[in-house]
């Protein structure tokens, strides 16, 4: 966000504590004071204010040179996942999905321009990075992406494209705006998303929607493969009818654990939740 773009409530230095946290991954567990600062663009000076207080809140620790992230950071994230059902809903049916074809999946949401998974069930490793709950990807390169914003309201589309920068991530990735908005028509109309080792060469995944009792698209629910072990004509004809069946089973218990729609004025009356149907995949 730019300086000029944020609003006068803006917290500079907020942002900035969060950005240090941020700096740790699985690539970077343990940094040094000058490798925070340069990660985060931060003076020496501030970096060392930031990691001492995150360390006095318990969030970090530090041997006098290196410093890490705590267990505690968890709590950030779980202030989320505790209030999200979800989850919780999706991870039955993702362990029953992952038994049935043997490979990784997940359940994903849309945060900005990424994709943040909320669920995974994993089997064998098949991509470079470490994937846990937690773990984001640009949405415009993922499976998960794609159906959720082909699913956005037309202008909100327009806005992100108008605004996206599409670095190729392999040779295969989609990097102009007219061939991403083709694409995604094409998923909106099939209800389903493929993308072919566009995020990392030799990663296959298929993805459809998850809808709401209102009929909104609130996730996606992928399988990921390995291209050598899976062709593009396999996915779509051994693992898209199990992903279907899964998301139409999470689909089924957020019908009946999500509270109902109140009544219109004046009707005195509840629709009851059999007389609400998630919309059918489209195509």
């Amino acid at each position: 966000m730019s300086a000029e773009a944020r609003a006068p409530h803006f917290v500079r230095s907020f942002e900035r504590g969060l950005a240090v946290i941020r700096a740790f991954d699985a690539e970077h567990p343990a940094l040094t004071l000058s490798e925070v600062a340069r990660a985060c663009e931060l003076t020496r000076a501030a970096a060392r204010r930031f990691l001492l207080t995150l360390a006095d809140l318990g969030y970090v620790h530090t041997d006098g040179r290196r410093f890490r992230l705590t267990p505690r950071v968890l709590e950030l994230g779980y202030s989320y996942l505790a209030g999200y059902t979800l989850p919780q809903l999706a991870e039955p049916h993702l362990e029953q999905l992952v038994a049935r074809v043997r490979e990784s999946s997940s359940l994903c949401v849309l945060d900005g321009d990424d994709i943040v998974y909320v669920a995974r069930v994993p089997t064998r490793r098949i991509m470079t990075a470490s994937i846990t709950v937690g773990t984001r990807f640009p949405a415009y390169v993922t499976s998960v992406g794609r159906v959720i914003l082909a699913h956005l309201p037309d202008e909100d589309v327009e806005a992100r494209l108008a605004g996206a920068e599409l670095k190729p991530l392999t040779t295969r990735t989609i990097t102009t705006p007219g061939a991403l908005r083709t694409e995604l028509r094409r998923v909106r109309r099939q209800g389903y998303a493929v993308v072919d080792q566009e995020l990392e060469e030799g990663l296959r995944s298929v993805a459809a929607p998850v809808r709401d009792r209102d009929g909104e698209v609130v996730a996606a629910v992928n399988i990921a493969v390995h291209a050598g072990r899976n062709s593009v004509d396999s996915v779509r004809r051994d693992l898209l009818p199990h992903l279907l069946a899964t998301v139409a089973g999470i689909e089924a218990d957020l019908r009946i654990t999500s509270p109902a729609p109140a009544a219109a004025p004046g009707t005195g009356t509840r629709r009851s939740s059999s007389s609400r149907r998630s919309p059918a995949p489209e195509g």
